[in-house]
């Protein structure tokens, strides 16, 4: 086999994406440096990319809260059955609006297209949500935003552009449009599930708002709110009761602190994000060229 002659233009482009996976990786290496190094050693800039005077304080200030593990046990629940209502209630709608034989599909994608700019309001929201019975319940988080307008609007482009020639070949062999839908489609749509779990995922992993304004009891806060509050309590430390004096060290603390809520929070989306990236660009560049 004829080995493939190496270009200038080869050369540039390797150049170019080793830089840009330079700056992409660099600030990582460095925040994970960080939050094990020696926090003086931080603070005037002596680490630079490997960790120096290992110190774990950070991690140990921030598992020795309690409240740690039950944040990250709620975290995963709404990020495993809030991802898996999202799946359910907006690929099916994506599939639909494709269909010509659905009634009034341009005005429905036109009301979902409205919600995309427009809203009640966090008040009129939170009104609602007591009114039904849904403050400070688990559900509340997993419905709240179920439906997202922008990933109907990918998952619609996607099964667009698949061949109808497919679906009318079910159709003549007696399949019905949910069987068709289950059977057929899906299993085609592996790239574009990829892609929708790994945005659902990360938004649900991320999210604290919505837990601070809606649950009020620690017992099924996520892991984001015990984090931040971890945060602020350190950065409260910082100043001493005579005078509110600041203290260096205090401050070193909280910045290494920091570095491990960086870390802890981010880690496990780190560790799942390689193995969904072969489905990211496949699923996002189908989905959105059609022709």
């Amino acid at each position: 086999m004829k080995k493939k002659k190496i270009t200038l233009f080869d050369v540039i482009v390797h150049i170019i994406s080793g830089f840009l996976l330079l700056i992409v990786l660099y600030p990582l290496i460095v925040v994970l440096s960080s939050s094990v190094s020696d926090p003086a050693m931080v603070a005037t800039g002596q680490v630079v990319l490997l960790p120096k005077g290992i110190n774990l304080e950070g991690y140990r200030a921030v598992f020795k809260n309690s409240d740690i593990m039950i944040g990250y046990a709620n975290t995963i629940f709404y990020t495993v059955f809030g991802t898996i209502i999202n799946l359910f209630v907006t690929v099916p709608a994506g599939y639909a609006l494709t269909k010509r034989m659905v009634p009034g599909r341009n005005f429905v994608m036109t009301l979902f297209m409205i919600t995309m700019y427009f809203s009640g309001g966090l008040i009129p929201t939170f009104l609602l949500i007591n009114s039904l019975g849904l403050y400070n319940t688990r559900f509340i988080l997993l419905i709240l935003g179920a439906f997202s307008t922008y990933n109907c609007i990918i998952c619609r482009s996607f099964f667009a552009a698949m061949p109808v020639e497919l679906e009318e070949a079910a159709e003549i062999d007696g399949s019905n449009p949910l069987r068709t839908f289950v059977q057929i489609v899906l299993p085609l749509s592996k790239a574009l599930l990829g892609v929708m779990v790994l945005y659902f995922g990360v938004a649900h992993w991320n999210s604290y708002f919505n837990a601070m304004i809606y649950i009020k009891e620690d017992s099924m806060q996520p892991l984001q709110v015990f984090l931040r509050r971890i945060l602020i309590l350190a950065q409260s430390a910082m100043n001493v009761e005579e005078g509110g004096e600041y203290v260096q060290a205090m401050a070193d603390r909280e910045a290494l602190i920091r570095y491990a809520v960086i870390v802890v929070s981010s880690l496990p989306l780190l560790v799942i994000y390689p193995f969904l990236q072969k489905y990211f660009d496949k699923g996002v560049l189908i989905g959105s060229v059609k022709g």
